[in-house]
């Protein structure tokens, strides 16, 4: 892994300089397969790349810099890329001690993350804040020292990772963000994009046949008149 650049960023309420950058894993090929009954392969690999676009210019947006762990090659522009063929966890783990700075730890799939929403996490007093995702899992992680953390994603990560913090004795804030606990993985999850999102991800459903439909006065999501989820 390169040497990890970085930036200056002062928030406007804390007025301290504080350096960090974000690590965010990806898969370029043949990715979200919980889509794959309303959109084909190639779709999902052009919409997973268009949440992953989102998710680094919200990044960008607050001063950080950010590294891409991709499962294959993969070139960005906006972000230093690191090849990374093994688990998440691994991959994750292996970038962590090469870390001179706080780190962010953000998911690709976050297309409804905002820069203000960001700062919530980084302005954090507390050694380390996290982001909850909806059924459990941890979709951001913040952590001022690195080098002394892992991570144990998949089922009840957000649980564990409290439990690591705990263990290591540091302090943790939990932050309850709907924008950055909306993980995009079943087509019900397009609903909550497609009414609260802002950005590209959301403009590629649209153009792409997607649009939303009340039903019983619940929400739904269509793709060319038929109901998708």
């Amino acid at each position: 892994m390169e040497t990890t650049p970085t930036l200056k960023w002062k928030h406007a309420e804390i007025k301290v300089l504080m350096y960090f950058h974000a690590l965010i894993p990806y898969k370029p090929v043949n990715p979200k397969t919980r889509l794959a009954s309303v959109m084909t392969q190639e779709e999902r690999e052009e919409f997973a790349e268009v949440m992953l676009g989102d998710v680094i210019s919200a990044v960008r947006k607050t001063g950080c810099t950010a590294t891409l762990l991709c499962t294959s090659k993969y070139t960005c522009r906006e972000a230093l890329v690191a090849i990374r063929k093994e688990g998440l966890n691994e991959a994750i783990n292996w970038a962590l001690p090469q870390f001179h700075c706080p780190a962010l730890i953000i998911m690709s799939d976050l297309p409804m993350t905002t820069p203000g929403s960001l700062q919530r996490v980084l302005s954090t007093k507390a050694d380390m804040a996290i982001v909850p995702g909806l059924g459990g899992g941890t979709n951001v992680i913040f952590v001022k020292h690195p080098e002394t953390f892992h991570v144990e994603y998949y089922g009840f990560s957000y649980r564990r990772h409290l439990q690591i913090a705990e263990e290591l004795g540091l302090t943790v804030e939990i932050i309850d963000s709907m924008r950055m606990s909306t993980d995009v993985d079943e087509p019900s999850d397009l609903v909550e994009l497609m009414i609260h999102g802002h950005g590209n991800a959301r403009e590629w459903l649209y153009e792409h046949g997607f649009a939303l439909s009340m039903e019983n006065g619940r929400v739904s999501v269509t793709r060319n008149g038929e109901k998708i989820a």
